[in-house]
């Protein structure tokens, strides 16, 4: 037997289509025929334990063999095979109801459309020249056949002798994709894309070092692991087991703080393993760690359209075959179980924090530092995990103690109260670059929280829009007497003509590049002569608008801050008798420098001007 043909396809546009809209794809094609052989040899597993075979299935392992000298790539399994009739229905004829209206409907789009309209096989055109199936079925007295085609809708199809059951299917790779043959690009691929394919699949041989040199062994080198840790039961499986398979997934990463195991049959299926990493900097550094398998199959590490945001920053593995795919297999589609699912894995993470906060509280604050920016980050994106983390977040102050937002509220409420009845939370976002404005707000009795992951700004706004009656403020937007006000403040005993004398003074001594408001208050004398603040809002937005968000203006805004001079200070009653000028450089600069805004010539000039004064 040996006939001619065309593939069933209303148009010869079919294979240039291929190419066009699949090619920055294009290393699929080993994905989807180690897929169909996957396929192929599942139901071959099948029709035996269902008794309809009833010879042995002996070896089942796919192989994958590539001939870099002849830039081909050879993919053989020993599943059910295909009867020239079978070949006939799903390799020639593929099924349009239209090539036109597909052709209009795809011709401005760059996603693929491989899988979707049963062309899996077909990606191999995007890299191969000539492709040929060598397939004999497993029904008894089937004859081979072999089908030839070069990237025409023009084919062959002829009888062959073939030994065993299964199909091979060998392509022939275009000069400008011979590099597919190589070992390394194969290796590669592999790694990618079938590292958990639940058929073993063996690539080369096992190799070792002996007297020197690098010999190989008589025995297959597989490459998958059919059952990776996600497919096991979790009363199966330890700690160390989590552990392991977190470092096959990221070799150089740290160790994780923890993990859920996903298990769910109704109403959707879902598999996996969410781990939590130890997130310190900035957000963008750890997302796409999470890899999507559909029934084993890798898909994506993009999972923006399947989760929220926030737990993008999880690392791990989720598996479902009920999340819609376009026709390539690799782009998400929003639909009503892709919700589902997202809904589902929100709380699922939740329900795990909130069972450590519960019954590990030790744990979860010994992994608070690492884990924060994920909560606070989740809290600002999403209104229900909010809602459930309100319960187990922990709020960490200047002492190191952690405690719940309730907790929180209980311990300052009695003396952290202004005098409009809001409860005033202060915090600092650096304990040693603001350990003196820290130190003279616990010297009044209050306590200060260190809020000290890059979202702080985004994240107090949240909560003040959260919670009733309150207000955070850091403890160096103010004088210590100013940060909760209580009663209304007095105004500082200075006449008209004497403020506007000493403004002059300190605004000269101070820094011209940087903008400054000069104020005078009766602080306490035991205070510093001259304090610098910034004001809440403007600070806050400012750093909102580097985050992106907030008022965006805000960002092309100078800097500006607030020289509060302490009238009731010894030094600071010394120059309003004396106007003396080094005098008011001198305590400016300490001010300055306290605030690491004191440099270059500046600086130069401080340290001698002191060296002066102590001789």
């Amino acid at each position: 037997m040996k006939n001619k043909g065309t593939i069933g396809v209303t148009t010869q546009d079919i294979f240039p289509v291929i190419k066009k809209f699949l090619y920055s794809d294009h290393e699929i094609f080993l994905r989807e025929l180690i897929s169909n052989a996957v396929d192929a040899t599942q139901k071959m597993k099948t029709l035996a334990a269902k008794g309809e075979f009833k010879g042995e299935l002996g070896d089942v392992t796919i192989r994958v063999h590539a001939n870099p000298d002849a830039s081909t790539i050879t993919i053989s399994d020993r599943g059910i095979g295909m009867t020239a009739d079978e070949v006939d229905k799903y390799i020639n004829q593929i099924a349009f109801s239209s090539a036109g209206e597909f052709l209009e409907k795809y011709k401005d789009q760059e996603a693929g459309i491989i899988g979707h309209f049963g062309l899996g096989f077909y990606s191999s055109f995007m890299v191969a020249k000539k492709v040929e199936i060598i397939t004999k079925s497993w029904k008894e007295g089937a004859e081979a056949v072999k089908w030839t085609c070069k990237g025409t809708p023009e084919y062959t199809m002829e009888s062959v002798e073939k030994e065993d059951r299964g199909t091979d299917i060998v392509l022939h790779l275009y000069a400008e994709h011979k590099s597919y043959a190589e070992e390394y690009k194969i290796n590669e691929l592999l790694r990618k894309y079938c590292s958990f394919l639940p058929v073993e699949i063996a690539f080369g041989k096992e190799k070792e070092w002996k007297d020197g040199k690098e010999i190989e062994l008589d025995k297959d080198r597989i490459v998958n692991d059919v059952k990776p840790l996600w497919t096991r039961k979790p009363v199966d499986l330890k700690d160390e087991d989590y552990k392991e398979f977190y470092n096959k997934l990221y070799p150089m990463a740290e160790e994780p703080l923890f993990w859920i195991h996903l298990n769910v049959d109704y109403p959707f299926k879902l598999t996996g393993v969410l781990y939590f990493p130890k997130i310190k900097d900035r957000l963008e550094v750890t997302r796409n760690k999470i890899q999507l398998y559909s029934n084993q199959v890798f898909v994506t590490d993009n999972i923006e359209n399947i989760v929220p945001d926030f737990l993008t920053l999880l690392h791990g593995v989720l598996d479902s075959p009920d999340i819609p795919l376009n026709v390539s297999r690799s782009y998400l589609q929003s639909d009503s179980n892709v919700k589902k699912i997202s809904a589902h894995i929100t709380r699922k993470v939740a329900d795990r924090l909130e069972e450590i906060f519960k019954n590990d509280r030790p744990a979860l604050e010994e992994k608070w530092d690492n884990l924060k920016l994920f909560i606070e980050y989740g809290m600002m994106t999403e209104e229900k995990f909010y809602d459930r983390a309100k319960k187990f977040a922990l709020l960490k102050n200047t002492d190191s103690k952690y405690l719940s937002f309730d907790e929180y509220a209980t311990l300052i409420e009695p003396n952290q109260k202004d005098k409009d009845k809001n409860l005033v939370y202060l915090y600092a976002t650096h304990a040693e670059e603001q350990y003196s404005y820290i130190e003279a707000a616990k010297a009044k009795g209050y306590d200060v929280l260190l809020l000290d992951s890059p979202l702080v700004a985004h994240f107090v706004n949240l909560l003040e829009s959260k919670m009733k009656n309150t207000r955070f403020v850091r403890v160096d937007a103010d004088t210590p007497e100013r940060l909760i006000l209580k009663e209304e403040a007095s105004k500082p005993d200075l006449k008209e003509e004497e403020e506007k004398e000493l403004q002059e003074l300190f605004t000269e001594a101070l820094p011209k590049d940087v903008t400054f408001t000069v104020a005078f208050e009766n602080m306490d004398e035991q205070q510093l002569p001259v304090l610098i603040t910034q004001g809440e809002w403007m600070r806050r937005y400012r750093e909102m608008s580097a985050l992106g968000g907030g008022m965006n203006f805000m960002g092309t805004m100078p800097e500006s801050y607030n020289l509060v001079v302490n009238l009731k200070h010894p030094l600071v009653e010394r120059i309003r008798e004396s106007k003396d000028e080094k005098l008011v450089s001198q305590v400016c600069d300490l001010a300055l420098l306290a605030n690491n805004l004191l440099k270059g010539e500046a600086l130069t000039q401080f340290i001698k001007r002191s060296v002066d004064i102590i001789q």
